[in-house]
């Protein structure tokens, strides 16, 4: 059903899944939480109480390190949003070998939302960790030359800028201070009667 020569086919094999994996682990291991105390006061006198310590609570299971970050890496090579992401990875079945799925399942592979939650649990640093594995897997397999990174391109078309864009209330008072600036510059000469044309300097 797959054709092995697919650029996402040979992808899957050159990208260093468990070093991603080991790498994205921390951000979700259980944590221990210290326990808070509190002063209270009952029948028997004042003492401490301790609550909410120990392990964090497991939850709900998580689905597999491996299945959020290739759905990541197709998210972001596609373009897609969330939504869009989920439903064809469901009917794509190069997609499901590149998130590690032996056969394939026409089923979502998870909730759209939990993509977003992936990506809030993962935090800046672990999106640099998936950066940093791919340009490390291209220049492997010499798809991009170590030269080519000493000059980066940045898009700034969204960053915010220090212009002023023109409105009425603007407009006007750069006119008044046009008009009085040039009218000072052409005061009366002084020697001209009143029904006289005056005379400017």
């Amino acid at each position: 059903m797959i054709d092995m020569r697919h650029p996402l086919v040979v992808l899957t094999a050159q990208l260093p899944w468990e070093r991603i994996e080991a790498a994205l682990a921390p951000n979700f291991a259980h944590q221990d939480r210290t326990p808070k105390e509190e002063r209270t006061e009952d029948l028997w006198g004042e003492h401490a109480v301790q609550f909410g310590g120990g392990v964090s609570a497991a939850g709900r299971p998580r689905l597999s390190i491996r299945l959020m970050a290739s759905l990541l890496y197709l998210k972001n090579s596609y373009n897609l949003s969330d939504e869009e992401l989920v439903v064809r990875w469901s009917e794509n079945v190069v997609w499901q070998y590149f998130s590690g799925q032996e056969y394939y399942e026409p089923r979502l592979p998870c909730d759209a939302t939990q993509i977003g939650r992936f990506r809030r649990a993962i935090g800046e640093e672990g999106l640099e960790q998936l950066l940093k594995a791919t340009i490390e897997t291209a220049v492997e397999i010499k798809a991009i030359k170590p030269i080519e990174f000493e000059c980066i391109i940045v898009d700034s078309t969204v960053q915010e800028k220090a212009i002023a864009h023109p409105v009425d209330s603007r407009l006007l008072e750069i006119a008044r201070h046009k008009v009085v600036s040039s009218a000072g510059k052409n005061q009366p000469c002084g020697r001209c009667w009143p029904n006289q044309e005056h005379h400017f300097q």
